[in-house]
């Protein structure tokens, strides 16, 4: 009887020890579901700043969408729910702190935000960058110790805060020197989206590459006074043994150099070859000019500039890619203040004008003695002489088809005490920032009384008339007196004319038979 009772207590103790480990299997379940769920959340909520990070240094293909951190994230959604399916309640609940850190997630490129509880407490959310802080075009030694960064910024950043710039040179012998960098802003307030900033960068203690080794220029941009908050960027390098001290004294390679603004629009090819020719001529074989086509430069205005480009006498530079970046008048003052630099040490004399305008001498002068008058001066500006661009005589003994512009435009805008734009030339090496009209950066003397010495003939608008620019013929008596035409005074000019034939001979002996004169 003892044994029989035994034994039903020990089978009483073992159903109750049984059901005590299922019910406590039933207890430890959800816990752990639910510790795991918290788990997960954690870990994707600590690791969704490092993926962002790295799917926004990803490359984006156009071909196919490439994974984000949303798919990620329901991804993880679909695993936890089927692995916490027994717990129907630490399911539910592990799903939406999941999507709610998935619906946290914003692209790299946005600003995180706090929401805030407030209605009254407004948040402003930026996306995208209106303008850049710094827009290189070009950089280069002024010097032995100074150098020049010429580029775009950000007009608004320069108006109304204050960024400034800082330079640093790196040895390829393992040393560096750092200087603080003075900001010239020479586009006189034109800029538009962009303004023009040249940064001058010069090293107290002399020429940091002093043992040529070589090394590379590094600008510093700051956004604002902090200078906690800043690009950083190489601008120029220089290759062991390139410093070249005779580059930065005289003699230099050319005479006068030539730096044109930007050329845009749909220009007459015949104009062009003339204002070439002529100048070509007018300013000797040691000379240069420098083109920039910013659009203009169409394939026929290509066709008359080559010759030129192939006998050394001029070079074209393309810089279509600068109207990605609003600045004033396709970014002329960037234009001319790269040429300056670029070419500082290439002339004793460079001259700014545009290929409407001709540089001409009364008198017979040469240019050599007119510019050893003016040599104590840094630089001068010219007088400008208006001329119709649609006036011409109505002589019947003359074929205008065969004829150049210059030659048969010969009528002059004879206001006076009026201002009009003039343009100049500057001995470069002694200018840190230029103008379109002149530049208020140098170091020296300039002066504006040179209207016995040189002037410019400024045909106004005739560079975009293509085919015959004679659209108003008046009688031969025109050359006396006074004609009035559009409530404006033109007298008889023809000093240009007379140099037609000169500048044809000149041209045919330098290039040959390259053009081939209008038909009609």
């Amino acid at each position: 009887m003892r044994k029989d009772k035994d034994t039903g207590n020990s089978a009483a103790a073992a159903a109750a020890a049984a059901a005590g480990k299922m019910l406590a299997c039933f207890e430890t379940k959800p816990v752990v579901a639910t510790l795991l769920a918290v788990t997960l959340v954690m870990a994707i909520w600590n690791l969704q700043p490092y993926y962002e990070n790295l799917i926004s240094t990803t490359c984006r293909c156009s071909s196919s969408r490439p994974s984000t951190s949303q798919d990620s994230a329901n991804q993880t959604i679909t695993m936890t729910s089927s692995s916490s399916s027994s717990s129907s309640s630490s399911s539910s609940s592990s799903v939406q702190l999941i999507s709610e850190a998935k619906n946290a997630q914003i692209p790299a490129s946005s600003v995180k935000t706090t929401v805030s509880a407030d209605p009254n407490k407004r948040e402003f959310k930026a996306s995208g960058n209106a303008a850049a802080l710094f827009v290189q075009m070009g950089a280069y030694r002024g010097g032995p110790a100074t150098f020049a960064v010429v580029g775009l910024a950000s007009k608004p950043t320069h108006v109304y805060g204050k960024p400034w710039y800082k330079c640093e040179w790196i040895s390829n012998n393992g040393t560096s020197v750092k200087t603080k960098a003075y900001k010239m802003l020479p586009d006189w307030g034109y800029g538009r989206v962009y303004t023009v900033v040249v940064v001058n960068c010069t090293f107290v203690n002399g020429n940091p590459n002093a043992d040529n080794s070589g090394g590379k220029l590094v600008l510093y941009a700051y956004y604002g006074p902090s200078p906690r908050r800043y690009e950083k960027f190489v601008s120029l390098e220089e290759k062991p043994g390139e410093y070249d001290p005779w580059r930065y004294i005289p003699p230099y390679k050319y005479d006068y150099l030539y730096c044109g603004s930007s050329l845009y629009g749909d220009l007459s090819a015949e104009r062009i070859r003339e204002w070439m020719a002529y100048h070509a001529w007018f300013f000797g074989a040691r000379s240069h000019f420098v083109f920039h086509d910013a659009g203009g430069v169409s394939e026929e205005v290509r066709k008359v500039l080559e010759p030129w480009v192939r006998a050394g006498r001029a070079t074209v530079q393309d810089i279509r890619a600068q109207e990605e970046f609003d600045g004033y008048y396709y970014n002329q003052f960037l234009v001319v203040n790269d040429c300056l630099h670029r070419y500082k040490f290439a002339a004793n004399w460079t001259f700014y004008f545009d290929v409407d305008e001709y540089i001409y001498l009364p008198d017979g002068r040469s240019l050599e003695a007119v510019l050893d008058e003016l040599k104590e001066y840094t630089q001068f500006t010219i007088e400008q002489y208006a001329m119709s661009s649609s006036l011409c005589l109505n002589d019947s003994t003359r074929d205008y088809s065969r004829e150049w512009g210059f030659e048969k435009l010969l009528f002059r805008d004879s206001r006076t005490k009026i201002w009009r734009d003039r343009k100049y030339a500057i001995q470069a090496r002694n200018a840190y920032a230029t103008g379109v009209h002149m530049s208020e950066n140098v170091v020296g003397k300039t002066t504006h009384k040179t209207e016995n010495k040189i002037r410019y003939y400024h045909y106004h608008n005739s560079i975009s008339v293509k085919g015959e620019p004679c659209r108003v013929f008046l009688p031969p008596s025109a050359k006396q007196g006074t004609t009035w035409q559009d409530k404006l005074p033109f007298v008889y000019e023809d000093s240009m004319k007379k140099l037609a034939s000169t500048i044809k001979q000149f041209e045919q002996q330098t290039l040959g038979a390259v053009h081939h004169e209008p038909s009609s």
